[in-house]
């Protein structure tokens, strides 16, 4: 009998130690959730991390795990980093020979994850929601980090309008904190237009599309609040990120559970190839893998 492939969280980089602190949450609601799996989490793709991918190899390695199902902690494709998960994962493995490892899909707009963006939404307008008239009357901004990969920024738009669909607002608009357009004060100008035909005062949520907050959060919120300054006849409700929700640790334990069941741990497997990624996705967003990776457990 062999030991389950232990599960590496793989998140895109941050130097704030409160995205940190979640993802040390998400691991620790995982750990308990399914104590046959090993799992560790880490950040890359930016120097001095409080919590960096490295150590979690070394860490799962350091309590025997010789396999890696490697699960990158994203909504979307990052786009050019300067190091990105491959590297990440390479130079890790080298201080480790014989460790074995393969790449899942990132999390995406998962129907999970969807649900998470509605509680948040839901808690930043308060009482204000419960009403079908009031959603009605309400439009939702969905803000990304963005990226100068425009298939990134896509997912985006993909999300929204998952997020649009049968939900019963007024609409849904996206926005990017940097490095595209729509910026976060002309996604607020959409949503004004938008609202312009409703009774009342127009009301806004600003929905941040970021698992955990650090400084683009609030990045974000100082534009938010700067616009609603600007425009006080509309109602402007910040919502918070998605944090170590429950339905987040679904998504990851399903993709883990695709990756264990399809993809071979070979050492040096490649990972972050978002192409082969999207072209195996099925419509609810798991992936699809060709080869079995031997495990005698199962799913779980």
């Amino acid at each position: 009998m062999t030991t389950s492939p232990a599960l590496l969280i793989a998140g895109h980089g941050t130097r704030d130690e409160g995205g940190a602190e979640a993802l040390r949450a998400l691991v620790r609601v995982l750990g308990e959730r399914h104590p046959d799996v090993p799992v560790a989490g880490g950040f890359f793709g930016v120097p001095a991390s409080p919590l960096p991918l490295g150590d979690a190899v070394d860490g799962l390695v350091e309590r025997g795990a010789t396999r890696l199902a490697v699960i990158p902690l994203l909504l979307a494709p990052t786009g050019p980093v300067p190091e990105a998960l491959p590297e990440a994962l390479e130079r890790a493995a080298e201080r480790h020979p014989g460790l074995g490892y393969a790449c899942g899909a990132e999390l995406g707009p998962h129907p999970k994850v969807l649900d998470v963006l509605e509680r948040r939404m839901d808690e930043a307008l308060g009482s204000g929601a419960r009403r079908p008239e009031d959603r009605a009357r309400t439009t939702v901004l969905l803000v990304g980090r963005g990226a100068a990969d425009p298939y990134a920024n896509a997912e985006v738009a993909r999300a929204a309008r998952l997020l649009w669909e049968g939900r019963g607002f007024a609409g849904v608009e996206t926005a990017f904190v940097s490095q595209a357009a729509p910026d976060v004060p002309t996604g607020l100008d959409r949503c004004l237009a938008l609202a312009a035909g409703a009774r009342g005062p127009a009301r806004i949520v600003v929905l941040p599309y970021f698992l955990f907050p650090g400084d683009l959060l609030e990045r974000l919120h100082m534009q938010a609040e700067g616009w609603a300054a600007a425009h006080p006849g509309a109602e402007v409700y910040g919502a918070e990120a998605i944090g170590p929700a429950a339905e987040v640790a679904a998504v990851v334990m399903e993709r883990y559970r695709a990756t264990v069941a399809g993809d071979p741990l070979l050492s040096g497997a490649p990972c972050g190839d978002r192409a082969a990624a999207e072209d195996a996705r099925e419509t609810d967003g798991a992936p699809e893998r060709s080869a079995p990776l031997s495990t005698d457990r199962g799913e779980r």
